[in-house]
Order: C-alpha cells, then structure tokens, then sequence
C-alpha cells in the first residue's frame, strides 16, 4: 500500500512580547476543510480568529505547545518557540491514531512546514519557510491555534494582575506597558532577559 502523505503545519505566537508565554500549534487539516476561513492569524479579526479556531478544533486533528516565562528566560525565546512547537506536535501526534481511525500511522507519510527559517527537532521532513503562515492553510490554522490560545492565557493574567492591563496589550511592548514596569516594577510573568 502506498503511504499517504499528511501536511503538518507549524507556527507559534509571542516571540516578540515582554511578559507571558510563548505557545505554538501543530495542525494536519482534513481535505474538506473549510480553508476560505484561514488566514495568518495577525490579519483575521478577534471574532474571525475566534470561529476559525473552533472550526479548527472541531475538524483537524491538533495539538498546543506552551513555554513560560521562565523557560523562555532560561533557553531564549527562539529556542522557547520551537520547544513550544515540539511539544504542539506532539501533543498532536498522540490525538492522530483516533482522528485518522486507525490503530497504526505507519501508512502514513507526515512532512511539516513551518513558518520562519528554522524547524523545530521532529522525526519528520520539515521545511522552514519565512510567511508561510499567509501561504499554507495547516500552517495559517497552527497559527491561529497559537495566537487564540496565547491570547485567552493572557486574558487570565490580565484577572490575576489586573494592575498591568494584560488585556489591553497581551504582553506585547507598548508604550503602556514599558510605563506600568517602570512604575511597579516587573510583574510575575515578566520576561527579564527582554528589555522592558
């Protein structure tokens, strides 16, 4: 029997913020997905990104990687970010038996493209490509698995330290955020190796 080849598609959000994790997604989409609804994740609304996502998690067979703070610190956020999709695949390939109904994947051919110019350490052929999150619909989904979910985790920071607008800014560097550092000093999710 010929194998099948299934498309991964890696990307990750949160590289370029001060404070909070970085996460990534790992997705393989069915044929009939509905991929008019895809786009890079930063040129969809808050309410399309939203819908697609749940389509998504309804339809492809995914997975999340998250990385805090700390690890972020600890390793360096490029590192932290394709540990994010390491583990975003993985996280996927446990799921994959059941969403393909079938006992053993060997069948199965998995090639991975992912957003950037470096692939995370995965067992399978992975090819790096810079804006392939505006190309590739798997990679255009793990894209927005990553924004979303990294999104909703800063909307409970933004609850647990409401003093540094979490909500407002997700973490990212704005003006406002450098302005309440400087004021309270760093909060308990900050990046201290990033310059705030």
């Amino acid at each position: 029997m010929d194998s099948k080849i299934l498309i991964v598609g890696f990307d990750e959000a949160g590289r370029g913020p001060l404070a909070g994790p970085v996460t990534a997604g790992s997705v393989i989409l069915p044929a009939d997905f509905p991929i008019e609804i895809l786009n890079d994740s930063k040129k969809l609304s808050e309410k399309k990104r939203n819908a697609a996502e749940k389509i998504i998690k309804e339809k492809a067979c995914w997975g999340l990687g998250i990385v805090d703070h700390k690890k972020i610190d600890e390793i360096n956020i490029l590192q932290a970010s394709l540990l994010a999709m390491q583990i975003a695949y993985q996280e996927m390939l446990k799921k994959l038996p059941d969403y393909l109904k079938i006992n053993n994947i060997s069948d199965y051919e998995l090639h991975a493209i992912t957003d950037g110019n470096k692939c995370p350490k995965v067992d399978i052929e992975c090819r790096a490509e810079p804006k392939a999150d505006g190309k590739y619909p798997p990679v255009m989904a793990a894209s927005i698995i990553a924004k979303v979910s990294r999104d909703r985790i800063m909307l409970e920071m933004d609850k647990k330290y409401p003093a540094y607008g979490y909500a407002g800014h997700k973490g990212y560097p704005t003006k406002l955020h450098r302005e309440i550092c400087h004021k309270l000093g760093p909060s308990p999710i900050q990046r201290m190796t990033f310059h705030y």
